[in-house]
C-alpha cells in the first residue's frame, strides 16, 4: 500500500489509513496525511484542493 499524498508505503493497509474514491479511482492516505487533511476529506474535496 502506498499513500497517494506523501508516498509512504506499508505491506498491508493499516486500519488507521483512509480510503477515498476520486473521479472513479481509489486512493489511500496514511494516518498522518489523513489527520492533517481530515476536514477536506470529510468535506469530500478532491485531493487537488488540499
Amino acid at each position: 500500500m502506498t499513500c497517494a499524498l506523501c508516498g509512504r508505503t506499508e505491506d498491508e493497509q493499516p486500519l488507521s489509513w483512509a480510503t477515498s474514491v476520486e473521479r472513479g479511482a481509489t486512493r489511500l492516505y496514511c494516518e498522518q496525511c489523513s489527520r492533517e487533511n481530515v476536514r477536506a476529506i470529510e468535506g469530500k474535496l478532491d485531493s487537488d484542493w488540499w
